[in-house]
């Protein structure tokens, strides 16, 4: 029997008093198996455990993990712990995902117990626990990790909203974007390389502002500064992110690490083009050079930019053919479903791994939709409410594939850099022609 779409509406009473979750919650929901299979990008899920594959993980490890929020799922529901304030509320709609998470999937998420960090760059360095004698790292969820780092990668909070900064809950910013995308036809867009963002996070992007053009030189590329202080006094009204559609080229760049904005930036229908980056998110590790984005020179970007500019300008079908890729993948691989069905996996592959039965601290705090959206206000009350799972799907997640073995896993990186590298050996060269006939 096909199982029936039933909502579960939220149950705020007196708004007045201290919210506490319904004792009726739904614990189990019956659905049809998937047919279909998780996008390649989930086949990380593996990897990022894999520092644990052998070992299992004890609750001492955990204990030693330093997150800025502990949360357990036990019987199906949710519990946190708070040590420290994030920034923002990153913490606040990373819960509220996993509560959301809980609607979609209920009873269907093992019991688990992690720590949590929502700072900006990652925690666990491989070089902590290298060596013959070296002890298993603690495991530690967070938003990215670099090549250096064992942290385990999760979605970010923004796929719920960021209300502080006036970006919508995913759902309704992918469907804006796409209506954006829509205004203008990529050869009529400005044959220009954009990008808008906060100048004070990171190095790099202050030394992107001086890729801005001046009297003597002008290197393809149109860079703005957001201060986010006026812009939040002005009410948002120069930052929608659906607008800024406009341009052929669009850059994106880490800040201080790995940046939210990555996923607007490629949905632009826009070649993309990547500063080479440290950071990878959950998703980031599926693209590719030439395919989805044209590699940038960290150590040399105006000059990249250009040679990118020029090229693209020169060779326009391929370099729309790269922006459309670019944003396929967002559109296809990056659904909100996705998104739901890439946490169902990571949650339960590291449930498998603990080797102790959770249990409730004391001091945990039971979080649910009501008491996370009930007694709040203002826009982190809208996305809240927006972005709730309104009950559970009917039909299971996505089917995870196995693992890379070792080989396949080298072929793929490899593949990665000798693209990037080809790109820098046509730059180096001058010759536009060249990267035509390098590509046939």
């Amino acid at each position: 029997m096909t199982p029936k779409n039933i909502e579960i509406p939220l149950s705020c009473g007196n708004e007045s008093i201290t919210q506490t979750c319904p004792a009726n919650y739904l614990r189990k929901f019956e659905t049809e198996s998937s047919i279909e299979a998780c996008p390649g990008y989930f086949r990380w899920i593996h990897e990022d455990l894999r520092s644990w594959k052998e070992t299992g993980i004890t609750k001492d490890m955990v204990d030693k993990a330093n997150g800025d929020f502990r949360l357990l799922i036990v019987r199906g529901k949710a519990y946190v712990q708070k040590f420290r304030g994030c920034y923002q509320t990153r913490d606040a709609f990373t819960i509220w995902g996993i509560v959301q998470l809980l609607r979609l999937y209920p009873g269907k998420i093992a019991d688990l117990d992690l720590m949590f960090s929502c700072g900006d760059m990652p925690w666990i360095l491989k070089s902590d626990y290298q060596g013959g004698n070296a002890k298993s790292p603690p495991p530690l969820f967070h938003y990215c990790k670099d090549a250096h780092s064992l942290d385990i990668v999760f979605p970010d909070w923004s796929f719920w909203g960021w209300p502080e900064i006036n970006i919508k809950p995913w759902v309704r910013l992918r469907k804006e974007l796409e209506e954006g995308n829509n205004r203008t036809a990529w050869i009529q867009r400005e044959p220009y390389a954009y990008w808008k963002g906060n100048t004070a996070t990171g190095v790099g992007r202050r030394d992107l502002f001086g890729c801005n053009p001046t009297n003597q030189q002008d290197w393809n590329a149109r860079i703005y500064h957001q201060d986010w202080v006026e812009e939040t006094r002005r009410g948002f009204m120069d930052s929608n992110l659906a607008n800024q559609c406009s341009h052929r080229y669009k850059i994106y760049i880490e800040g201080n690490s790995w940046s939210v904005s990555e996923k607007y930036i490629l949905a632009c229908n826009s070649m993309t083009l990547l500063v080479n980056t440290q950071y990878d998110d959950i998703f980031t590790r599926g693209l590719l050079p030439l395919t989805h984005y044209w590699p940038i020179r960290d150590n040399d970007k105006c000059r990249s930019i250009k040679f990118a500019v020029d090229w693209g300008n020169n060779y326009t079908e391929e370099a729309q053919r790269i922006g459309m890729e670019g944003s396929k993948f967002i559109r296809e691989k990056l659904k909100m479903s996705q998104v739901y069905d890439y946490m169902f996996h990571l949650l339960n592959e590291y449930a498998k791994l603990l080797k102790y039965q959770p249990t409730v601290p004391p001091d945990a705090v039971q979080v649910c939709s009501e008491t996370m959206a009930c007694n709040v206000g203002g826009l982190e009350k809208f996305y809240k409410l927006e972005s709730m799972v309104k009950g559970p799907s009917t039909t299971g997640p996505c089917s995870l594939l196995l693992p890379y073995d070792p080989l396949e896993l080298q072929t793929f990186m490899k593949r990665k850099e000798n693209l990037t590298k080809q790109v820098e050996l046509w730059e180096l060269n001058g010759n536009i022609t060249k990267v035509i006939l390098g590509k046939s």
